[in-house]
């Protein structure tokens, strides 16, 4: 057993578990939780999937707990830059001091059922997700807002007994693991379903509604659509001060949730409205100013966040009256040729990226899909010459035209480590997939 004497030995040891996970399944984390006593069962909790829109219904949901004067968790993944934003109570993220603790309270378990069994030592988002539960328990929250992982079916998480399930959106994404199918894919999400548990979802392709109607069928669950109570027209939809209208689809599914547990909770609905004014959620379209110049960080990452990036896109181009110089990375060519189209169409300039993660894609992948009448300069860069240290970007910051950083969740972490950290903290790699 590795002898864990700092935060920085804990976390390496962390990251050297994430090929434990290559074995996609729950009997992990299921024996896990009972040898830690199942603490997940200590509160209630709201369960979130979703291809996309997942952890901004959370972050909705927080709010909207929190503001009400409740004591909530929040568990998602993955972090921005520190790894303990994973693990929140009331938004403070768990410290480093913290998971250290935690690391080494669980690692004589993990060891344990190793023993028993090598094929059972729990994964790094495994111990991620024990740590969640086990501080919500001590924390003593009043409700936790749990973000699945990856799928559903055989997620860590999905060892909770929820108030409400919640499945966000369902579309082509992760299809190496989950399936080739829309309707795969709602199978493995639908997989967070219980037997009797009502379960709220937005606005679902047809091949995906049927799945999940079937599911709540078989385990007698009542089953909220976002588009029976507002319609499909999305300017009817609840405002939130989060940017896009696929938001106002999240802020619908956030409010049908307080729907279903207002009165457990007594939670005032015309104050769950205020609340979604008032959302902080990072990196999602998140507009900001960098020496005079509008610089937007964005994290939208797959086909069906192209279509939203494109709305998002379209509307800068008009508010700044120039097209946009990007600058991106993505992970896997399945993502990049949904993306570059998009992104090509309203960029002045496209510079390419490889956030360091195993699954980006190359330089010579992101250029094969620049569509062949783009006139724009298409550059090749890294993370490090653009942002150099603290406060610095090599970027052309003489012009009116927007700077827009997008791809992947974890290029914008690695460029908020090295921009906005007194020095890079380099935890972008403690990432779960």
């Amino acid at each position: 057993m590795v002898d864990l004497s700092s935060y920085e030995v804990a976390r390496d040891w962390l990251y050297s578990l994430k090929n434990r996970g290559s074995k996609y399944g729950i009997d992990r984390m299921e024996r896990f939780a009972e040898a830690l006593g199942h603490p997940q069962k200590a509160y209630p909790c709201i369960h979130v999937a979703g291809t996309n829109g997942k952890g901004s219904t959370c972050a909705m949901l927080e709010r909207i707990f929190r503001d009400q004067g409740f004591r909530a968790g929040l568990s998602t993944s993955p972090h921005l830059v520190r790894q303990g934003e994973r693990i929140q109570v009331n938004r403070r993220i768990l410290s480093e001091e913290q998971i250290f603790r935690y690391v080494k309270e669980l690692q004589p378990f993990a060891e344990q059922i190793a023993r028993e069994d090598p094929e059972l030592h729990p994964s790094f988002f495994e111990f991620m997700t024990a740590m969640a539960f086990m501080h919500f328990a001590r924390e003593k929250v009043d409700i936790a807002l749990v973000e699945v992982g990856l799928g559903g079916r055989l997620d860590a998480t999905n060892v909770l007994m929820p108030e409400v399930s919640v499945i966000t959106s369902i579309a082509l994404d992760h299809c190496e693991i989950l399936g080739d199918t829309v309707a795969a894919i709602a199978g493995e999400k639908a997989g967070i379903i219980k037997p009797g548990v009502p379960v709220v979802v937005g606005l679902l392709e047809p091949e995906a509604m049927e799945v999940v109607r079937r599911i709540c069928k078989e385990r007698a669950c009542e089953l909220h659509c976002v588009a029976d109570r507002f319609g499909e027209d999305l300017a009817k939809f609840p405002q939130t001060n989060l940017h896009g209208s696929y938001q106002r689809i999240n802020a619908a599914i956030a409010l049908m949730v307080v729907d279903l547990v207002a009165e457990r909770f007594s939670l005032d609905r015309e104050a769950a409205s205020r609340s979604l004014l008032d959302v902080a959620w990072p990196g999602r379209w998140e507009e900001r100013e960098l020496k005079g110049r509008k610089i937007v960080f964005d994290v939208s990452h797959n086909p069906e966040g192209a279509r939203w990036l494109d709305e998002s896109l379209a509307d800068l181009v008009k508010r700044c009256g120039a097209k946009a110089d990007l600058v991106m990375g993505v992970m896997g060519a399945y993502r990049a040729v949904a993306l570059v189209p998009v992104a090509a169409r309203w960029a002045n300039s496209l510079t390419f990226v490889k956030p360091s993660q195993d699954r980006a894609c190359s330089f010579e992948e992101l250029r094969s899909f620049v569509p062949g009448g783009f006139a724009g300069e298409v550059l090749e860069s890294s993370v490090a010459e653009l942002f150099p240290e603290k406060g610095v970007c090599a970027l052309d910051l003489a012009t009116d035209r927007p700077l827009v950083i997008s791809g992947s969740i974890y290029l914008i972490g690695e460029v908020w480590d090295r921009f906005y950290e007194e020095s890079p903290l380099g935890q972008g790699a403690l990432q779960d997939f």
